[in-house]
C-alpha cells in the first residue's frame, strides 16, 4: 500500500461490495484523494458521510455509461480501480443488453476517460466467469477484459493502433465468488437459516472457487503496481462445495433446529464448476506462488515491461474447481470460522 502514497485513485461502483472495501483500504493508506463513483444516491451519500472526517474522500454521482461525466471525474486521476458493473447471471440474462452498456461499452467509456485524462493505470475486477462463458453476464466480463488488453496495445506488426494512446497501462484482475459479498451464498444461508429453512442448493455436486473480499481486493490492489499492461492478474483459491459450505453454516448456526437443505436446480447460465483459466490461456500463463499471471495474446514478452515474468514457469494445467482439490468439510469449517463467516 506504501505506493499509492500521494497518489490520487478513483474507484467506479464505491458503493458494492468490492468497491466499498477498496474505498476502504484505500482511506486507510496514505493516498491524498479517494474519488468515489456511483449511480446509487444513497449509499453514496452515506459513503461520504464515513469518511468525511478523513478529509480525502469525495464523492460524484455518476453512471459509467456517460463517458462525459467520466472525462469530468477523472481530471487528476492517478490509478483508476474500475468495480462498477451489472454482476448478477439471472438478472443479466433477463436483461441483455442492460449489461452490454454497462459491463461493455461502460468499460470503454472509462478506457477512454483514463487515455484522454492521461491516468497513469486502470484496473478492471473481472470475474471466473469471464472463462468459458455460458452466460450474459460472463461474456460481458470476457469482452470488458479484451477491451482492457486491446487498450494497452499500442503497436502491432509495426502499426500504430491507438495513436491517441496516452502510455495508461491497463489490466484486470479475475477471481470467484467473494464469501460475505451481497448476492452470495453466505449471506443468502445466513437468512435462510435465520428464517428456520429451508436451505436452498442449486446442485449438490457445484463446486466454486472462494474468497473473503480482503483477498479480492488485496488482488486488486497489488495488481496495481504488478500489471505492465494488458495481462489478467488471477489469485490461486481454495475450492469448496456449495454442499458443504450450507452444511457448516447450517451446524455452525442452526442450534438445536432441524433445518433442512433441499436442491432446487441450477439456474439458466449457470456452471457446475468455476473456471479461472482455460486451455487457451495455459500456454500464455506464468505461474507464481500465490497467483497467476495471463498475458495477451498480443504481447511481446521479449520486451522490457514483461521483466518481471522472466524466470518465472509457465502453467501447466486450466484452473478450475471442478479439477482442483476441495477443501475437506473441517478444512472449509476453519475457513470460514477464522474469517468471521458462520
Amino acid at each position: 500500500m506504501k505506493r499509492f502514497k500521494d497518489k490520487t485513485v478513483l474507484v467506479t461502483g464505491s458503493c458494492g461490495t468490492v468497491g466499498a472495501e477498496l474505498v476502504r483500504q484505500l482511506v486507510k493508506s496514505e493516498t491524498s484523494h479517494v474519488v468515489c463513483i456511483d449511480n446509487n444516491e444513497t449509499d453514496l451519500f452515506f459513503q461520504i458521510e464515513q469518511y468525511r472526517a478523513s478529509g480525502k474522500v469525495s464523492g460524484h454521482l455518476a453512471d459509467i455509461r456517460d463517458r462525459e461525466a467520466l472525462k469530468l471525474r477523472l481530471r487528476g486521476v492517478e490509478v483508476v480501480l474500475h468495480a462498477a458493473a451489472l454482476k448478477h447471471v439471472g438478472l443479466c440474462e433477463d436483461s441483455p443488453a442492460q449489461a452490454i452498456a454497462t459491463n461493455i461499452q461502460g468499460t470503454q467509456n472509462v478506457i477512454d476517460a483514463a487515455q484522454e485524462n492521461g491516468v497513469e493505470r486502470v484496473i478492471f475486477t473481472s470475474s471466473d466467469k469471464a472463462v468459458n462463458p455460458t452466460n450474459v453476464m460472463g461474456t460481458s466480463k470476457l469482452m470488458g477484459e479484451r477491451l482492457m488488453t486491446a487498450a494497452s496495445e499500442t503497436t502491432a506488426n509495426g502499426l500504430d493502433l491507438r495513436a491517441r494512446n496516452t502510455g495508461t497501462i491497463f489490466a484486470s484482475t479475475r477471481f470467484g465468488n467473494v464469501l460475505g459479498s451481497r448476492g452470495s451464498v453466505v449471506p443468502l444461508f445466513r437468512r435462510q437459516i435465520e428464517a428456520g429453512g429451508p436451505i436452498t442448493l442449486t446442485d449438490r455436486q457445484m463446486t466454486r472457487f472462494i474468497m473473503t473480499l480482503e483477498e479480492a481486493v488485496r488482488l486488486v490492489l497489488d495488481s496495481v503496481w504488478l500489471a505492465s499492461g494488458g495481462e489478467v492478474m488471477v489469485t490461486k483459491m481454495p475450492v469448496a462445495r456449495i454442499e458443504d459450505i450450507a452444511l457448516v453454516m447450517r451446524n455452525e448456526l442452526a442450534g438445536d433446529r432441524n433445518i433442512e437443505i433441499i436442491e432446487i436446480g441450477a439456474k439458466p447460465g449457470e456452471k457446475m464448476y468455476e473456471e479461472l483459466m482455460n486451455d487457451e490461456e495455459v500456454r500464455r500463463t506464468f505461474e507464481y506462488e500465490n497467483f497467476f499471471v495471463v498475458t495477451s495474446a498480443f504481447a511481446d514478452l521479449s520486451n522490457e515491461q514483461y521483466i518481471y515474468l522472466r524466470g518465472a514457469p509457465t502453467a501447466a494445467f486450466p484452473y478450475n474447481s471442478a479439477v482442483e482439490s476441495a477443501m475437506t468439510y473441517n478444512e472449509l469449517k476453519s475457513y470460514l470460522v477464522e474469517r468471521g463467516l458462520t
